[in-house]
């Protein structure tokens, strides 16, 4: 796990540590120390601690005019136990939301499971991006670990889809990409 980076071909139009809204606003990384841990797994240390002690994230791009985030993670999404949705809802999206972000892409491609819990905070999440025609879509999540997301009904308020050259993107041109293909004008899924 140690090897895996979170997605950096964006970094020229927009670095989380440089962005006064961002909850990692001046976080100095230390690329040279592997000091965060997802079950006695060394993690590469651009990835950002968000209050869950098996899954991390780094955003990856956000965009306030056209109310944009895109946001990688990466290892175990436990609701179940460290209730993950809860870290990143209060600690991570409501940051974003207070700033007008109502249409999420999540990159779940490094999510290696997931246990359910409780839906109240993707409802809560849910209703926070339909009031502003928004929507919350995850991307390549495995087979496996999508079934997990499906079992805990988690897919009636995240849209679970592939789009596995997401990386051939500019960002802007990934949410038009997502947006067409799936929404309409009101946000919801066609």
């Amino acid at each position: 796990m140690h090897s895996l980076e979170p997605f950096y071909n964006w970094r020229h139009i927009y670095v989380s540590e440089e962005d006064p809204n961002s909850p990692f606003f001046k976080k100095v990384y230390n690329n040279f120390t592997y000091h965060e841990v997802i079950y006695n797994h060394y993690i590469h240390p651009q990835w950002d601690y968000f209050g869950s002690e098996t899954l991390y994230l780094k955003i990856l791009f956000v965009d306030y005019k056209a109310h944009t985030a895109c946001i990688e993670l990466i290892g175990e999404w436990n609701d179940a136990i460290g209730n993950d949705i809860s870290f990143l809802k209060r600690n991570v999206v409501d940051v974003l939301s207070q700033l007008g972000i109502c249409k999420y892409i999540l990159i779940v491609e490094n999510v290696l499971s997931f246990h359910h819990s409780d839906r109240v905070y993707y409802e809560e999440w849910v209703e926070d991006v339909k009031e502003f025609d928004g929507w919350i879509v995850a991307l390549n999540a495995s087979t496996e670990t999508c079934s997990y997301f499906q079992e805990g009904k988690i897919n009636r308020h995240i849209l679970f889809t592939d789009c596995l050259g997401w990386r051939k993107y500019e960002p802007e041109n990934l949410f038009k990409k997502i947006d067409s293909d799936f929404f309409g004008a009101t946000g919801l899924i066609e």
